[in-house]
């Protein structure tokens, strides 16, 4: 069959279909109509979020958790999320075991070395005092050598030699005696003073344990709303829940006077928004409260939804106003104003018709309904701009049976013959 021919035939099936649903359609096939408009068109692109407190104090558990070897601790008890508290209140408790039995062995170690402190002091103490004595005594004999020695003048030349001698080896043991108590005295300090180092290591080590043992009980820095923490995955901490020492944060305190909305925008949308958009927020728990707020942050980097091929981007809404009504995690409705045109025209988007190469809309036509090609500009979910191929205030008709019907045929033609048939 020719091209001319194939062109000929879906022309002659498209005008069959028309004439068809024209002549025999039902009450469903009933013509609508809608008369190009001019006016107003807003871009808005709405959102699910949650909302946040834009600052908030961490409560953090035990800090020094690696100083002394706990990599975590399960949170064995914790007040209710939502409890209004005070500066120093109760907020939960980490299970001790751990830190308790760290604290014991360290206690007995302390008692362990500060027995052997005492006891060098005490060798020491002994060993000292017996070598004092013995000098006392070598000074003793050094100077009844000196007498003697002394007194030989009138003795023989051989027997004053001889005193002589025993004087000066008496002075000589005793000078020896003195250097060596002097060592003594050094060696005795230099033991003392490293069983004293174990002592107070150990002694530091127990009380830093013992420290550590109080903070396992967590109290609130300073007065606000409890909200558990969330972990790197969006699980709550709660009882149960471990409390790692690399990041060891159990709860927030929300400041209530400044909230934001956390959202997701997907990627065929976030080209359209930016910092600085107006927004309306809406809160699901209050349908009747609206609020006023503004695009302060838009990711840079995309995110894979859980069980999804979509990526979205996180998109943060700051709110102008505050609120008693408002809390953490409660669920916001977005309205982000994208774009406004002022004196456009315009018709219901359902009133225009794509094709693979153009858009459309239908008509009446002289013997019926006629197609007509448009150029269109920006939509909303309702409307869309009419930027060529109508004057204001023509008429189009909305005919979903028959443009259903037409469609689909217009879809397996050529362009050629879309072109030579509209």
């Amino acid at each position: 069959m020719s091209r001319n021919q194939i062109i000929i035939a879906i022309a002659a099936v498209i005008v069959a279909i028309i004439v068809y649903f024209q002549f025999h359609g039902d009450e469903t096939s009933a013509k609508a109509s809608a008369a190009l408009e001019n006016g107003t068109l807003e871009i808005i692109i709405r959102t699910t979020g949650e909302l946040k407190a834009k600052n908030s104090e961490k409560i953090m558990g035990p800090s020094a958790m690696r100083k002394a070897g706990i990599w975590n601790a399960n949170i064995t008890d914790m007040v209710a999320e939502g409890t209004i508290v005070d500066s120093g209140d109760y907020i939960a408790t980490l299970d001790r075991t751990e830190i308790a039995d760290k604290v014991k062995t360290l206690y007995n170690d302390l008692e362990k070395v500060e027995s052997q402190y005492l006891s060098q002091k005490l060798d020491t103490s002994l060993t000292l005092r017996q070598t004092r004595d013995e000098l006392v005594n070598l000074k003793y004999a050094m100077e009844e050598k000196k007498l003697i020695s002394d007194q030989s003048i009138y003795e023989a030349p051989a027997v004053q030699r001889q005193a002589e001698i025993d004087m000066e080896k008496a002075k000589r043991a005793f000078d020896q005696a003195v250097e060596n108590y002097k060592l003594k005295v050094e060696q005795a300090e230099a033991k003392t003073n490293e069983v004293f180092a174990t002592y107070s290591q150990t002694k530091n080590s127990f009380e830093f344990a013992q420290n550590l043992l109080g903070e396992f009980t967590i109290n609130a820095p300073k007065s606000g709303m409890l909200i558990y923490h969330r972990d790197w995955d969006g699980t709550k901490v709660q009882v149960g829940s471990r409390v790692g020492a690399w990041d060891p944060v159990v709860a927030t305190l929300p400041d209530l006077t400044k909230m934001v909305s956390v959202t997701y925008v997907n990627e065929v949308d976030i080209s359209k928004i930016h910092t600085g958009q107006i927004v309306k927020m809406g809160i699901d728990a209050f349908p009747d409260k609206e609020f006023d707020g503004i695009i302060t942050a838009v990711a840079n980097v995309g995110e894979q939804m859980p069980n999804t091929d979509a990526k979205v981007f996180e998109v943060t809404i700051e709110l102008n106003e505050s609120d008693s009504i408002l809390r953490p995690a409660m669920t916001t409705s977005n309205q982000i104003f994208v774009a406004k045109y002022e004196n456009v025209n315009q018709l219901p988007i359902e009133a225009v018709y794509s094709f693979e190469n153009m858009k459309a809309v239908y008509i009446d036509g002289v013997g019926g309904l006629k197609l007509q090609e448009v150029k269109t500009g920006a939509s909303n979910d309702n409307f869309i701009i009419i930027e060529d191929g109508l004057e204001l205030g023509d008429e189009v008709l909305i005919i979903p049976t028959i443009a259903e019907k037409v469609t689909d045929t217009l879809r397996l033609a050529p362009a050629t013959a879309i072109s030579e048939n509209k």
